[in-house]
């Protein structure tokens, strides 16, 4: 580099003359010639001499025809997209370079007191290396990214992945600054990319981390680039680590009620049986709730459980729960990045109401085997990584399975023997980079629980689902993705009586298939762009009863299969106002055509939708279209900075659902079947309006943020008193569409780093409905607003982790709500000679108040460096004050008297301990 510093000051120096004779000629005939050859051949036609390092050119090669074509344009074509630049002295010299370029005069304002002109005749405006630095850091390695060509852009986007050398995991989090440049700089997310704006011409390289070895490297940039990043471990001892790859980002973006879950940490939060669970977790942040203990839904600001989008790797999983909802049906040890929307969605999600829950899948090691394991009191857990071609490829596998199946058949109980409460699930994820600009992952998962105490009933359900993504970066500017996936989810009772007479099996199916291509476009510093289209297919068998066994009579009975096709268009345009002013815009067109084969029934108009009132049945044959929706999305958010640490944030988003979930029970159950819009039953509509403010304390140790929403959604099902919606032909006659409300402040205060580190959620939350339809049977509580079955107007959590050294810290979570609402019977009547139960107004009361507290000891294994693997012991306690919180509240009829009875899940406190370790 210092050579070529001082050729160019020579050559400025000597180049007094202009080159006023002819131009030499050449005639060519080149095809993948070696340029060492091609130039020979012009010095054997001209007089010119070229001046070099072979180095430089000799795996260069060129094709093209000329005839008595001038020496410049061949030269410009040769090297065209190559990092060799030309200069021509006089007519006999020329003078190659390696990236750099040689000017015939010096640019205005070299020596600091020449007024700036504009040069016509130079070559280039000249990008000269700083000798002071090349001289400190003569050794450093060189990349060269474009050519010097004269072109004054003021800076170029360099891009790239930060990976492990060890693993070939992204390593999150890794700083890249530029050496005395403090006001350029970036860190990678999860997936180990980052990109910067460089100035044009040298630039020093260094990654700042703990736990990385150290990097450096002189960049000579002239175009937008990429430069990808491999970093060793640094094997230093350390006192401490912390890795923060969010940083301020609570504050930056400018999407509001955004959480994000870090998977790693969540290892000491104490939940019951010592399960490691990313969506309990979930609910001890504000505005996230469940109806209530083992239920198998969450409920987001105020929504329904089925107005939630819950994503694995791009596909959707109907029912991510085990056991009706006491554990996640999500591997802990193979989740990657865990990220909810409840208030501002992006444009790219549609279909729900209220949040999108995405969950990644973290890639798998390409450089060695490693894996994870524990062992609890009714589970086990392995996840395994295998690296398939090194540097390129790996496969992560995970399964869980519980074996209180076997506890079950062990116990000296004679009612239990027959009796099985078992569940697992499997994940498998492969990644591979094709290239330095492509990468394919796939996922498949699969899991299945089945469920039967003391009954004549097994219930089960299953979960599948499996996605393709294809990530292909078009240009320096241009990233791509091709996204499919599938999702299936079914649900199934059998039933055995002693006959053998009456057994039957019952189920119900959905399936859906989605492709959809999503596009980023880097289009300047002001405008980041998003867009792109999908395309979802559904498949619904909304139940069926048929015979089980060859004794059996049952009859089978299907309801017909509904189908339905959802497009969408979807574009978002991320802008930089200024400094302070960031707007998050976007826009969503959705459709939706209910497909057939199929039938619908028309009714009369005047009357309330009955079996008596309908007046006609259209049937539609195979993939005829029986109704359309459709609507236009409108997604906005801002951010605005008080001061550096301190943030507002507004946003307004509205979105149509065209699928729902049909239920007459409090909590979603794997009872509950799907039903999709058609000419009978239309898309629920929602928006929502979020201010919030944001403020970082103490260089970013302590977060806080406080948020108010409202929430307005209009077709809102609900259903009418004694409905029967499981295998109805014409549910419609049984379920009501109303509005909804809800409305609520969430408060949250996080403490990520320290011996002491946790945070704190309250919200306060309201969600109401109104079912005031025409006729007396389709109105509820007299048209009034009234709770939801999940209005929980208080809810306070606590999760707290304290560290008494490196090994040993303890850990608490506290939460408390208010009692979720219940219908009550509030008197007794006789009529015709019979005694019959008066009921109050629909919910009109609340069960009593839930609180638990659960406390655990965390104790890592030892430090050490070189060891055969990591342990981690979790002793834990769930319920720890034994509190009888009620699931539900029921009421019988014994002896002419009316009792009230509750049920719980846990009502006494349940310790456990949990082995885990890592290799």
């Amino acid at each position: 580099m210092k050579n070529n510093f001082l050729i160019s000051f020579i050559l400025i120096l000597n180049s007094w003359s202009m080159w006023s004779q002819t131009e030499p000629v050449v005639t060519l005939e080149l095809k993948q010639t070696p340029v060492t050859e091609v130039l020979q051949q012009i010095e054997d036609q001209t007089d010119v001499k070229f001046y070099f390092l072979e180095d430089w050119i000799q795996d260069l090669k060129a094709t093209g025809t000329y005839q008595k074509a001038r020496l410049q344009v061949v030269l410009e074509e040769i090297f065209a997209n190559t990092l060799i630049n030309y200069y021509i002295m006089d007519r006999q010299r020329v003078v190659l370079t390696e990236n750099v370029r040689i000017h015939s005069k010096l640019p205005p304002g070299f020596f600091g007191n020449e007024e700036k002109k504009e040069d016509q005749n130079a070559q280039a405006v000249p990008s000269l290396i700083n000798p002071g630095r090349v001289a400190d850091n003569g050794a450093m390695e060189t990349v060269r990214i474009g050519r010097a060509n004269g072109d004054a852009q003021s800076s170029f986007t360099l891009s790239g992945r930060i990976t492990s050398k060890e693993s070939g995991e992204p390593l999150p989090g890794i700083a890249v600054v530029v050496r005395g440049r403090n006001d350029l700089g970036a860190v990678s997310d999860i997936n180990g990319l980052y990109e910067l704006k460089l100035p044009p011409g040298e630039n020093i390289l260094e990654t700042k981390s703990i736990t990385t070895a150290t990097f450096q490297k002189r960049v000579l940039i002239f175009n937008n680039g990429r430069l990808d990043i491999g970093l060793g471990e640094n094997l230093e001892m350390l006192q401490e680590v912390t890795l923060d790859a969010q940083r301020k980002e609570n504050i930056r973006e400018a999407n509001t009620g955004v959480n994000q879950i870090n998977v790693q940490e969540i290892k000491t939060v104490p939940l019951v049986l010592g399960e490691r669970d990313i969506l309990k977790v979930a609910t001890t942040l504000p505005g996230i709730t469940t109806a209530g203990e083992g239920a198998a839904g969450y409920n987001v600001r105020g929504g329904k459980a089925d107005q939630n989008l819950i994503l694995l790797d791009d596909a959707v999983i109907y029912n991510p729960s085990h056991f009706f909802g006491i554990f996640s049906a999500l591997n802990p040890f193979t989740s990657g990045e865990v990220k909810i929307y409840k208030g501002n969605m992006p444009a790219e999600y549609g279909g729900r109401l209220s949040s999108v829950f995405d969950i990644s899948t973290r890639d798998a090691t390409t450089q060695k085997f490693s894996g994870e394991a524990s062992i609890g009191p009714v589970t086990g857990n392995l996840a395994l990584e295998f690296p398939v071609i090194k540097d390129k490829a790996g496969l992560l596998v995970g399964g869980r399975s519980t074996y209180s199946d076997w506890i079950l058949r062990s116990l000296d109980e004679e009612s239990l023997k027959n009796s099985t409460a078992m569940f697992y699930d499997v994940v498998a994820k492969y990644n591979h980079i094709l290239d330095e600009k492509s990468e394919i992952e796939a996922t498949g998962y699969f899991s299945r629980d089945e469920f039967s105490i003391t009954s004549d009933s097994i219930y089960s359900y299953s979960n599948r689902l499996g996605s393709l993504r294809y990530n292909r970066t078009l240009n320096d500017r241009h990233d791509a993705s091709l996204i499919v996936s599938n999702s299936d989810y079914e649900f199934q009772i059998d039933y055995e009586g002693f006959s053998g007479f009456d057994n039957f099996s019952s189920a119900y199916n959905i399936n859906e298939t989605e492709v959809k291509i999503h596009l980023n476009y880097r289009h300047n510093e002001t405008h980041q762009f998003e867009y792109g289209i999908s395309g979802k297919l559904y498949n619904i068998q909304p139940g069926e009863v048929r015979p089980l066994g060859a004794d059996s009579a049952v009859d089978l009975f299907r309801i017909p299969k509904e189908r339905g096709l959802e497009t969408a268009l979807f574009a978002t345009d991320n802008f930089t106002v200024n400094e302070k002013l960031l707007i998050n815009i976007g826009a969503r067109y959705s459709q939706f055509a209910a497909l057939g084969a199929g039938t619908e029934n028309v009714y009369a108009t005047g009357f309330p939708k009955s079996e008596a009132t309908v007046i006609e049945r259209k049937t539609y044959g195979k993939n005829e279209v029986m109704e359309t929706y459709g609507g236009l999305e409108g997604r906005i958010s801002a951010r605005y900075f008080l001061w550096p640490s301190f943030s507002v944030k507004g946003s307004f988003n509205n979105s149509l659902q065209y699928i729902h979930t049909l239920s007459n029970n409090t909590t979603i159950s794997p009872t509950d079947t799907y039903k999709l819009s058609n000419g009978n039953i239309e898309p629920q509509k929602g928006s929502q309006y979020s201010l919030g403010l944001y403020k970082n304390f103490d260089n970013d140790l302590y977060e806080m943020s406080i948020e108010t929403y409202f929430k307005k959604v209009r077709n809102m099902l609900d259903f009418k008193v004694g409905a029967q919606l499981f295998l109805n032909e014409a549910v419609e006659t049984e379920v009501l569409q109303g509005e909804g409300k809800a409305y609520g402040v969430e408060i949250l205060l996080k403490k990520s780093r320290g011996a002491l580190n946790g945070w704190v959620g309250y919200s306060y939350n309201r969600s109401l409905i109104r079912l005031d339809g025409e006729y007396s049977e389709e109105r509820v509580n007299n048209g009034e607003y009234f709770p939801s079955n999940f209005d929980k107007p208080h809810d306070f959590s606590f999760v707290g982790n304290y560290k008494l050294t490196k090994r040993f810290s303890f850990s608490t979570n506290f939460v408390y709500q208010t009692g979720r609402p219940v219908t009550f019977p509030v008197g007794q009547y006789t009529f015709n000679g019979r005694d019959y139960v008066y009921y109050s107004e629909r919910n009109a009361y609340r069960i009593p108040d839930y609180y638990r507290l659960d406390l655990s000891l965390n104790i890592e294994g030892n430090h050490k460096i070189k060891k055969l693997a990591h342990s981690f012991w979790n002793i834990s306690v769930y319920n720890v004050l034994g509190r009888n919180n009620p699931y539900s509240v029921f009421f019988v009829t014994e002896g002419g008297e009316v009792r009230a009875l509750q049920s719980s899940i846990f009502s006494i406190p349940v310790p456990t301990i949990t082995y885990n370790i890592k290799f």
